[in-house]
C-alpha cells in the first residue's frame, strides 16, 4: 500500500465526513465493548482469586446439613475432630470452628460482627496471619482466655485504623470484656461462610462456654495430606462421620462436605462463561459494523463508477483500483478501532470510579479488539473493492 494510495483513500473518506463517521461508529462501539468485556472478565477472575486466596486447594469444610427436615439437626461438633484425625488416614489437620453474630464495642464505637471461635490450627488451615500482635494459641484455647483477634475492617471501625495501638486494649463483646492481642492482615472474603476482615476471633472453648448458646453453628475444617487425595479424604470423612453419628444406611447425611478445589473451579467456570457470553455479544456488534462497512463501500463504488472508469482509461491497473478501495475500508476500520480503544479505556476508568463492577484492564482485550476491527475492514471491504477493480472502463464511463 503506497503513500499515494493512502493519501487518495483519506481524501475519499474526508469528502463525506458524516458517512465516514457513521460507518466508524459500529467499529468504535464494537472495539469498546470487546475491551470492556475482557476487563470485566479479568476482574471476575481476580475476584475469584481474591475470594479464595485463603483456602488451600486441599482444604475441606464439613458443615451441618440444615435441610434434613423438620425436627432433625446436625450432630457436627468439636468431638468429631479427634475421630477424624484418628480414623482418617488421608487427613493431616482438622479443627472445629464455632460461628455466631454479635456486637463488639470500644468506647463510643460499636459494630455488628461475625464471631468465630477457633484454635491455633484454624489460622494455619485458613492461611491467616497477624499483621499486628499475634494469633490465638493452643494455651488460649485450653485456658479459655478472654482474648480476641480482630479482622482488619473491625479494627479500623473501632480504632480508626488497623495498627499496633489497638493491642492490649479492652473491647466489649456482648457485655464480655476481652483483650485485643492481634489484628489480621487484610484478606477479603474466604469464599465460604465468612469475611475474615469483618470477623473477630476468640478461643473456641471461651466462645462455647461464655459467648455462644448451645445452638451456635459449628463447622469443621480439615486438610487432606495431598491435593491428589482430596476425593479419597472426602469419602473417608463421610464414612467416619456417618458411623460416628449412628446413621443408618438408608438415612441421609446430617452434614455436607465441600472442598476448596470444587468451589474455586465452579467460580472460575462461572466467570469464564460470563466472559465468553459477553465476548460473543461484542463479536456480534463488530460483525454488524463490518456489514455496515461493506454496504458503505458498495454505495461508494456505485457513486464513483465514472472515477473508476477514468482511472482505468488513463492506465490504472486492477490491482491499483483494488488497493485504493481496500485501503479506504482498512483505514476506516483502523481509525474506528483506535477511537474504540480510547473509548474503551475511558469506559473502564468510569466504571472503576463509579465502583459499578470489578474491572481489570488487559492488553489482550485491546489487542483483540483492535486486531478484529482491522480484520473486519479487510474482510468486509475486499469484495466491494474487488468489484470496483473489475469494472469495465467503457461501461463505467457510460454510466449516469
Amino acid at each position: 500500500m503506497s503513500f499515494d494510495t493512502i493519501k487518495m483513500a483519506l481524501g475519499a473518506l474526508l469528502s463525506n465526513k458524516i458517512r465516514t463517521l457513521l460507518s466508524m461508529l459500529g467499529i468504535i462501539i464494537g472495539v469498546c465493548t470487546v475491551i470492556v468485556v475482557f476487563a470485566i472478565g479479568q476482574g471476575a477472575q481476580k475476584d475469584v482469586a481474591d475470594q479464595y486466596k485463603n483456602l488451600s486447594v486441599n482444604s475441606i469444610m464439613i458443615m451441618g446439613n440444615m435441610q434434613r427436615g423438620a425436627g432433625s439437626s446436625s450432630k457436627i461438633s468439636a468431638d468429631d475432630v479427634e475421630v477424624i484425625l484418628e480414623k482418617c488416614q488421608y487427613i493431616g489437620e482438622a479443627t472445629a470452628v464455632a460461628q455466631s453474630n454479635g456486637t463488639i464495642s470500644y468506647v463510643q464505637e460499636s459494630s455488628t460482627v461475625s464471631i468465630t471461635g477457633s484454635d491455633n490450627s484454624f489460622f494455619g488451615i485458613s492461611n491467616l496471619e497477624a499483621q499486628y500482635g499475634r494469633i490465638l494459641t493452643d494455651e488460649d484455647n485450653l485456658q479459655s482466655s478472654s482474648v480476641v483477634v480482630l479482622g482488619s475492617t473491625v479494627a479500623e471501625t473501632l480504632f480508626g485504623e488497623a495498627s499496633d495501638a489497638a493491642l492490649g486494649e479492652t473491647v466489649t463483646i456482648d457485655s464480655k470484656k476481652l483483650e485485643v492481642v492481634g489484628i489480621l492482615t487484610e484478606n477479603g472474603s474466604s469464599g465460604s461462610t465468612m469475611n475474615y476482615d469483618e470477623s473477630i476471633f476468640v478461643p473456641y472453648n471461651y466462645a462455647k462456654k461464655k459467648l455462644f448458646s448451645e445452638k451456635s453453628n459449628v463447622m469443621l475444617m480439615a486438610l487432606a495430606n495431598d491435593v491428589d487425595y482430596v476425593d479419597a479424604a472426602i469419602e473417608e470423612v463421610t464414612a467416619v462421620l456417618r458411623t460416628e453419628h449412628g446413621l443408618k444406611s438408608s438415612a441421609a447425611d446430617d452434614f455436607k462436605i465441600m472442598d476448596a478445589g470444587s468451589m474455586v473451579g465452579a467460580a472460575q467456570s462461572s466467570a469464564s462463561t460470563l466472559t465468553m457470553l459477553l465476548t460473543l455479544v461484542a463479536t456480534v456488534v463488530l460483525l454488524v459494523s463490518g456489514i455496515g462497512i461493506m454496504n458503505v463501500m458498495f454505495v461508494t463504488v456505485a457513486e464513483r463508477t465514472k472515477e473508476i472508469g477514468i482511472a482505468k482509461a488513463i492506465g490504472g491497473t486492477q490491482s491499483e483500483i483494488l488497493g485504493q478501495f481496500l485501503s479506504e475500508s482498512v483505514i476506516l476500520s483502523m481509525i474506528g478501532g483506535l477511537l474504540g480503544v480510547g473509548t474503551g479505556q475511558a469506559a473502564i476508568s468510569m466504571i472503576e470510579n463509579m465502583n459499578l463492577i470489578s474491572v481489570t484492564p488487559t492488553v489482550m482485550g485491546v489487542a483483540i479488539g483492535f486486531g478484529f476491527s482491522v480484520f473486519v475492514g479487510v474482510f468486509f471491504g475486499f469484495y466491494p473493492a474487488l468489484k470496483a477493480s473489475k469494472l469495465d472502463p467503457v461501461d463505467a464511463l457510460r454510466s449516469e
